[in-house]
């Protein structure tokens, strides 16, 4: 795995606080042994582990609303009235995902009634198993296993969106698509085209290769999957057009919080927010902490 960055600040009356972060990435190599030896010395050193960024969805029902609500989640997961994927695609893009889905899919039907996003993720999740790729590569669970070992706390960074009437969501959610479109191009680009660069940054991540990971950009399938949330007119109603800035603002809180409370903090965030010029710790580092990447 890679070095760790360190995030530090001096106080005056109470010495150096420092928090050690790991950057993550998905995916990784699914056959990868983790030498964290290094992880464990950190953390077991850590008054606090500070989890990724993230954001859960709270429905405002109880037990038995939630059990009358799965029937209408699962059928927001397919196309209105019926249609098929090929009723919905152009032509040219359901030539591709035929290709694609009888090599990673088989002859499952029931996926051509799903909704072009739905659809994308499901394959782009075989495609990646089927080239050795993980999803997680384990990383977390080490983590969290780690933490638990030496009696660490772990802290929620979560955006939690409270949605207050559900049904009335998943009905905004049916009527008013996502650019599923582009979301499902972008997946099948990847699938297609990017499978060898997503290997050699899962290699890069895994030997600690920084300058192959800034060299090699990452797919733009995620930013495309998440904007076709995002920009919809349900998200908007529910304010998740806003929820990368949200994030960045709670994990940021938590992250000042630590620094000035903690002698050592361990934090996990997404590679790519250590790497970019306005990532988080570029963020920190504006506001006077200092920030040092690994060799």
């Amino acid at each position: 795995g890679p070095g760790l960055w360190k995030v530090s600040r001096k106080d005056p009356a109470t010495g150096d606080h420092v928090m050690w972060v790991l950057g993550t990435l998905s995916p990784l190599p699914r056959s990868m042994q983790w030498q964290s030896r290094e992880l464990e010395q950190v953390i077991s050193g850590s008054r606090q582990v500070l989890l990724p960024p993230s954001v859960k969805f709270k429905a405002d029902v109880g037990f038995f609303g939630k059990m009358f609500l799965l029937p209408s989640a699962y059928s927001a997961r397919k196309n209105d009235d019926g249609q098929t994927l090929q009723q919905v695609l152009p032509p040219s893009v359901y030539a591709r995902w035929l290709v694609l889905k009888q090599k990673y899919l088989g002859d499952d039907r029931g996926i051509e009634r799903w909704r072009p996003i739905f659809a994308a993720q499901e394959l782009y999740k075989k495609a990646i198993r089927a080239n050795d790729l993980s999803r997680t590569g384990g990383v977390q669970a080490s983590i969290d296993a780690l933490a638990s070992r030496h009696g660490v706390e772990e802290v929620p960074t979560s955006y939690q969106v409270v949605i207050e009437h559900p049904r009335v969501a998943i009905k905004a959610f049916k009527a008013s698509a996502p650019h599923d479109t582009t979301c499902f191009i972008r997946t099948l680009d990847s699938i297609e085209q990017d499978m060898p660069a997503m290997k050699a940054r899962a290699n890069a991540w895994a030997t600690g290769d920084l300058q192959t990971l800034r060299e090699l950009p990452d797919s733009a399938r995620r930013d495309a999957c998440v904007a076709a949330l995002t920009d919809a007119g349900f998200a908007r109603s529910l304010g998740l057009d806003a929820v990368p800035a949200k994030q960045a603002a709670v994990w940021l809180a938590a992250a000042r919080a630590a620094l000035g409370s903690n002698a050592q903090t361990f934090a996990v965030l997404p590679i790519d927010e250590l790497l970019k010029p306005d990532g988080y710790l570029a963020k920190l580092q504006a506001e006077g902490y200092e920030v040092e990447a690994p060799e």
